[in-house]
């Protein structure tokens, strides 16, 4: 396996349900995995197959499944684009919890890493001004999102209410 650009987004789920699972339980298991994810136990056992075959999980039948060193750097790395995205959601775009979870679990998995490397400066940004409050330009921006208007435009470098 090249990258995990050539897993689909089902295999990469499998690989982060994993990780989740072994944080929280120091073990996984198919009826975990099948019981987070949603599915029969069969589905996850052919996903386990695939996945085995790639070299990215061991598991032996009746086992527990374990991340091969390639398949846990794969399951990190999509398990912190989802944690980006929840933050941004909810934090940048003010989005309800349940719709920032299942955004940010769709959007994991199309994002190039230059954009997503970029994504993660700009929360660093916002989340590190010197600012003891939301800064003025987000505030500005939260206004638009509701009113649909501007509060402030620039008009011959003066500030103006609009």
């Amino acid at each position: 396996m090249k990258n995990n650009r050539e897993l689909s987004s089902n295999m990469e789920d499998y690989l982060e349900a994993i990780v989740v699972i072994k944080k929280d339980k120091k073990v996984a298991r198919v009826k975990d995995i099948s019981r987070m994810m949603k599915v029969k136990t069969p589905s996850v056992t052919s996903a386990l197959a695939t996945l085995e075959n790639n070299n990215l999980v061991i598991h032996e039948k009746y086992g527990y499944v374990e991340l091969t060193p390639i398949g846990r750097k794969i399951a990190e790395d999509i398990r912190e684009r989802h944690s980006m995205f929840r933050r941004f959601l909810m934090l940048i775009l003010k989005i309800d919890p349940k719709t920032a979870e299942e955004d940010a679990c769709r959007l994991e998995h199309a994002i190039s890493p230059a954009t997503f490397d970029k994504l993660t400066k700009f929360i660093e940004f916002v989340e590190t001004c010197p600012e003891q409050e939301t800064p003025e330009w987000l505030k500005n921006f939260y206004y638009f999102i509701d009113t649909g208007k501007r509060r402030f435009s620039k008009k011959h470098g003066e500030i103006q209410n609009i």
